[in-house]
Formats: structure tokens, sequence, C-alpha cells
């Protein structure tokens, strides 16, 4: 299911943004050739979501441009946001 939702991702052109923590596996899930997976880190804590989704909010208004997302994986955590390639 979750290979499914990158391919459809894919095909449409769009980054992927998820709150299924197998898309922080950059070894199953290498960002190389997509348009960019965000992944939203709760880790069972849905408290930190105002904080996080201000995070992620924030970071999208400063960087606008989706190129900027293509074939990187951004791991969001309340108190960060992890880039990698």
């Amino acid at each position: 299911m979750a290979g499914g939702k990158l391919a459809k991702a894919q095909e449409l052109d769009a980054i992927l943004l998820s709150l299924n923590g197998d898309f922080s596996d950059i070894v199953a899930y290498p960002p190389a050739p997509f348009g960019g997976i965000i992944a939203i880190q709760l880790h069972n804590h849905p408290e930190v979501i105002p904080s996080l989704m201000k995070r992620l909010l924030d970071f999208c208004s400063s960087n606008p441009e989706q190129e900027f997302y293509r074939g990187k994986l951004f791991i969001v955590e309340p108190h960060r946001i992890r880039i990698r390639r």
C-alpha cells in the first residue's frame, strides 16, 4: 500500500506528505526519483501536532518552489526538519 501512494505521487509529479513512518526509511524508499517525500514523525504523540504543523508550514512558506523538494526526504519532527538525499 505504501508503495502505491508513492507511485501515485510520482505519477502526479507531486510531493508525498505522509504520516506513514515507512517513508522515512531512505533505504526502502530512496527519494532520488521522486518529487519529494515529507514524512511527519508523531511517534504516538498527537499533542505535538500543532507545533509540528507550524514548523512544517513555516518551512514550506520559506521554500515555496517544488524543485527544492525534488529528490529529497524531509523528516518533520516537532523540534527540527531533517533533509536527506
